[in-house]
């Protein structure tokens, strides 16, 4: 191993710790259970709910004006955009905390989001307002709203399902909050969260706007827990994009154009195993990655390749040619070509017992600046689906403890939550089953 290479759990390690985020906006307190507090709204009760129609109102009146020509993503669907499509050049994961006080404004909160994400997604003119009111719209992305090929994903948390709103015995069977894993360095101000909202699509601008909107309508039901942008690289020179590390990533997926596949790997189990209302839905699993750039970029390259198991300019496997080449393992039981503990080999083993915990794989890069001690702030936001996040992610992590890569990189944050069933028509919303 290089003499660069800093010891694990280390002196780069320390260097590299985060500033740690507060939570909360200003002017906003803390109710009872830690979560923010809208001053205004705290002791409002039918006045939070108030707000909220409000909003559903501006949703339906936003959506009649004339339609932008930036094409549309899907909205309506059993499954929820953003799930099987492709990752976006541009994402924002933002997590939040509710603080709608009963299960009305809950169902209330969940009918705001998906009028909101209805309008956005497809965009339109935003409704005329009187000279004294504020503007309805940001103005960000102009006059006119375009869709821009925005998607909005929407799922739930472990916390959720409390005894808030009188959900406990509707909670997902395998939703739990996400373990601390070996050689993670969790910072709990960038874990969970009650809603999880992503948002991509091709331009920033697009997704900042609909993070903004929003927030802007549902303000009094929930804060901002967390929040971190993400971008995808262009092929290069093709291919999959590649990571902060210079390799490419996502290689693997499975083939989800394949209904058995989907049924198997993605969608919620339909074996009795999970509550009704989860038909449609699928796990998601974010961890927040950094990537220890400055200390990785001190290695040789061979190290580099021994380590993910792949060639860096190719992204082949280090027994193959081009990029989308099967690993050869079985020519290789003691891993002269392709160690043992590569990252490829782990996560990946491609025996019959391995197969059933491939999940599929969706992840952005991400650029916070610096650090405290001014070093370079950068990494991943890794997210998967799948049926079952113990037979699936939590059997690749448990692999992964200990390989090679864990000295170069810091899981900070993340989350284990439901991605909801999607809404099927213009008179349906998110999480509408589950609130029934």
């Amino acid at each position: 191993m290089d003499a660069a290479r800093p010891a694990r759990r280390g002196r780069a390690r320390t260097h590299q710790r985060r500033d740690r985020r507060t939570r909360g906006t200003p002017g906003l307190g803390r109710d009872r259970g830690g979560r923010a507090e809208d001053p205004v709204t705290a002791a409002a009760g039918p006045g939070r709910r108030t707000f909220l129609r409000g909003a559903l109102a501006a949703g339906v009146a936003g959506t009649s004006g004339r339609a932008a020509p930036a094409p549309a993503s899907r909205f309506h669907g059993v499954h929820q955009a953003g799930i099987l499509d492709g990752p976006r050049p541009r994402a924002m994961l933002a997590a939040f905390d509710v603080i709608a006080a009963t299960r009305a404004e809950l169902t209330d909160l969940f009918r705001a989001v998906t009028v909101r994400a209805r309008a956005l997604t497809g965009g339109g003119a935003p409704p005329e307002v009187g000279v004294a009111g504020p503007p309805p719209d940001s103005g960000v992305l102009g006059p006119d709203v375009p869709a821009g090929g925005l998607t909005v994903t929407a799922a739930v948390g472990a916390s959720l399902f409390d005894d808030r709103f009188g959900l406990a015995s509707l909670r997902p069977a395998r939703l739990t909050p996400m373990r601390t894993f070996p050689n993670d360095d969790l910072d709990p101000s960038w874990c969970h969260g009650d809603l999880l909202l992503a948002f991509a699509a091709p331009d920033e601008d697009t997704v900042l706007h609909a993070l903004r909107d929003v927030c802007r309508h549902t303000r009094g039901a929930m804060q901002v827990r967390w929040r971190i942008g993400g971008f995808t690289s262009r092929p290069r020179p093709s291919g999959a994009s590649r990571n902060l590390m210079g390799f490419k990533d996502g290689v693997a997926n499975p083939d989800v154009t394949r209904a058995a596949v989907r049924d198997r790997l993605v969608w919620a189990a339909r074996d009795g195993s999970e509550p009704a209302w989860t038909a449609g839905g699928t796990y998601q699993v974010v961890r927040l990655i950094r990537m220890l750039v400055e200390f990785w970029d001190r290695i040789a390259l061979t190290e580099q390749e021994r380590i993910f198991g792949r060639a860096r300019d190719t992204g082949a496997p280090l027994d193959g040619t081009h990029e989308k080449d099967v690993p050869r393992y079985s020519a290789d039981p003691v891993g002269e070509v392709i160690p043992l503990t590569s990252h490829i080999r782990l996560a990946n083993p491609r025996v019959p017992e391995t197969e059933d915990s491939r999940v599929l794989r969706r992840a952005w890069n991400y650029d916070r600046g610096t650090d405290g001690a001014g070093n370079l702030d950068m990494g991943l936001v890794f997210t998967c689906f799948q049926q079952d996040p113990k037979r699936q992610f939590e059997a690749v992590q448990e692999r992964l403890k200990d390989e090679p890569l864990t000295d170069y990189i810091s899981p900070f944050g993340g989350g284990c939550f439901f991605a909801l069933p999607g809404v099927v028509n213009a008179s349906d919303h998110l999480g509408r089953a589950m609130l029934a």
